[in-house]
């Protein structure tokens, strides 16, 4: 028996999943982990959200909410998405747990105390307006090496570089819009340069890499490994646990590959059982192909560093495309994956995002393909040849599989295949070729109608009733290896087959190797793929289209500057009034915002208001204000702010409401 460590790539906690994630990473693991759970084999399948990071941090900032509210947010809808595509994980965590937290920081302490994580000062983006730093996604530019717009301030979606200070051209701060200085703060570095023959001899020597993921690496590793960066100057993340380090936290994809450890941590909690003795046996992690680097060079580095095994095999689902384009769910061009299962059984999907291609190779999900794919192979091969055995076993033989006679050599050779079925998925699946096992399945479907057409058991039970005998007997056999060997890939499906066989449902893959006796009753025929019509996909493509259309208008409205034309309706809902400014005072860590109570008759207020930089705390004191007081109150810098005062957008010189009187609503 081999125990397995299998973890799915954490997804982030910024949004949904969509079908890219199940098609690369979800689907291909739980796929294995069933099969391999089938085989007596014990299975440790661990995943979490990865909830740290800018993204998040920029979405709560412009939502006006604190970070643990988006990622508890999409956490939850995370978890209901692999749900209801039945992705069978053992253990789903969150990288905002106390148990992430801790193991995180002693992980970077134990890499401390080796001298393996150093100091440095470097040269970083500093945004004067927002007085922070700017990591990550809190910047955007122009990428040096390729010249793509939209270049993050680590690393450039278009050519996959990781970029320095100097490698964005034309910076701009996402929070204000202007240009930053560069600046000195000390960070933390991994010594990942002392590593480059370790993860070498990993890369070239473990024959278990498959070659997408060996020749992705191998790039990598040519350049000569340089020392990795461990840190962020911001607030939302694990603090990095060594003095002096202050408003320092763990760069996210250090603590986010731990989560794997974290997630099984609580598992072990829950359970009484070591998830060491899984990690011991044998590693698996099922990934999508832009984190290759991230777990063939970062990881297996860390890990050496920290005396512990390294991953067996990376298997790296490729890209999946949508209608012949990238996929991109800022402009709408996305399929997500409630909005797929709300219309559509969870098992056309799982079927159609694996037999499509090869999960090393680019796929492309088309609905006019989906559904070919589904009333051509599912509903009129596997659904057509399972309903035929059904209904005529049903129907000339009482419900029951009826006797073997002599066997022709057809029947022989219809027999050998129903026989070698089990052990040819079992090898396509263990070998990760998922999509062949599927394939052979469909195959010997196809096999079994053409048995069947050859057969005429319809006609055959009266002049020659061996032969429909010996044709249902087979037939009912094929049904019951379809029903097992269909589980890794169809759960729901399987099930309802069994059920038709009058079978329990089975967790036992060489229960597919055992025939049923004579006898043995079968239940009345059921729809089991229902074909699905042209009217139902032209809607899904429409919808699609359409959201794709009216996210784009939106850009360009951004981009023009042009506003969002409003009704008079809307505009009454907004309640200004006048206030005059009782107090005002900085907050620490900002040189930009200012905390002020204002009185607006009715009420006392407090708002926090970008104005630091343009007024001092005494200038604003007994001042006249115009407030937005009905906005949703927010948190800036961990204070409250229930409203908002208006300024203009260049210059921030707040709008004057002269002669007008404290608490006066302004129409």
């Amino acid at each position: 028996m081999t125990k397995f460590f299998i973890s799915c790539a954490l997804p982030y906690a910024n949004g949904p999943c969509h079908l890219g994630h199940l098609r690369s990473t979800y689907i291909p693991a739980d796929i294995f982990a069933r099969f391999n759970r089938m085989n007596g084999n014990d299975v440790l399948l661990v995943c979490a959200t990865d909830e740290h990071g800018t993204p998040i941090a920029v979405k709560a900032d412009n939502e006006g909410k604190k970070p643990i509210e988006i990622a508890t947010r999409y956490h939850r809808r995370i978890i209901k998405d692999l749900e209801m595509c039945d992705i069978s994980i053992d253990n789903f965590s969150r990288t905002t747990s106390k148990t992430h937290y801790k193991i995180a920081q002693n992980f970077f302490l134990d890499l401390y105390s080796k001298n393996l994580i150093y100091e440095k000062k470097i040269k970083q983006l500093y945004c004067d307006y927002c007085s922070k730093f700017l990591p990550d996604r809190y910047v955007e530019g122009i990428c040096r090496f390729c010249n793509s717009p939209g270049a993050r301030g680590d690393q450039c979606e278009v050519c996959g570089r990781h970029l320095d200070v100097e490698d964005l051209l034309e910076p701009k701060c996402l929070a204000c819009g202007k240009t930053p200085v560069i600046k000195e703060s000390k960070h933390y570095f991994f010594r990942l340069s002392k590593f480059q023959g370790k993860v070498e001899n990993y890369v070239y020597g473990n024959p278990n890499l498959g070659d997408n993921v060996r020749n992705y690496l191998k790039n990598w590793l040519k350049d000569g490994l340089k020392d990795w960066i461990l840190s962020r100057d911001m607030d939302w993340g694990i603090p990095i646990p060594l003095k002096g380090s202050q408003g320092k936290i763990i760069y996210v994809w250090v603590e986010a590959l731990i989560g794997y450890i974290s997630s099984a941590t609580e598992w072990s909690k829950k359970t009484g059982i070591s998830w060491r003795e899984y990690w011991d046996d044998t590693v698996l992690h099922f990934i999508g192909k832009d984190i290759i680097y991230h777990h063939g060079i970062f990881w297996p580095a860390m890990l050496e560093g920290y005396g512990c095994k390294n991953p067996d095999n990376i298997i790296a689902g490729e890209y999946l495309s949508l209608e012949g384009r990238k996929m991109s769910t800022s402009q709408g061009w996305v399929i997500w994956v409630k909005d797929f299962v709300e219309n559509f059984d969870s098992d056309l999907l799982r079927y159609y995002l694996t037999v499509t291609a090869p999960l090393n190779k680019d796929m492309d999900f088309s609905w006019d393909d989906f559904k070919r794919r589904v009333n051509d192979e599912l509903a009129d091969v596997l659904g057509n040849f399972l309903h035929r055995t059904f209904t005529f076993t049903n129907k000339f033989f009482d419900g029951k599989v009826p006797k073997l006679f002599n066997l022709t050599e057809e029947d022989k050779k219809f027999k050998s295949l129903i026989e070698n079925l089990p052990y040819e998925v079992a090898d396509s699946i263990s070998n990760f070729k998922f999509r062949d096992g599927l394939v052979n399945i469909l195959k010997i479907a196809k096999e079994g109608n053409k048995y069947f057409d050859h057969q005429k058991p319809w006609k055959s039970v009266k002049d020659d009733y061996e032969k429909a005998s010996n044709c249902l007997y087979l037939s009912n056999q094929l049904s019951k290896v379809l029903a097992i060997n269909l589980k890794p890939y169809l759960p729901n499906k399987s099930i309802k087959i069994l059920d038709i066989l009058n079978l329990e449902d089975t967790n036992d893959w060489n229960n597919s190797k055992i025939f049923l006796e004579v006898g043995h009753d079968i239940k009345e025929a059921k729809p089991l793929f229902r074909k699905i019509e042209d009217e139902k996909i032209n809607k899904e493509k429409e919808k699609l289209y359409n959201f794709e259309k009216k996210s784009q208008n939106n850009e360009k409205l951004k981009e023009n500057n042009i506003m969002d034309i409003i009704s008079i309706d809307d505009f009454v809902k907004l309640d200004l009034r006048i206030g005059k400014v009782l107090e005002a005072g900085k907050i620490k860590g900002s040189e930009k915002l200012l905390k002020l109570k204002i009185d607006i008759k009715e009420k006392e207020m407090q708002v926090v208001a970008g104005l630091g930089l343009k007024y001092s705390p005494e200038q604003l004191i007994n001042r006249k204000v115009t407030v937005l007081v009905n906005l949703k109150p927010a948190n800036l810098f961990g204070v409250k702010s229930e409203g908002m005062v208006l300024a203009t957008a260049d210059s921030t010189e707040i709008i004057k409401p002269d002669g007008s009187k404290i608490g006066e609503k302004v129409m």
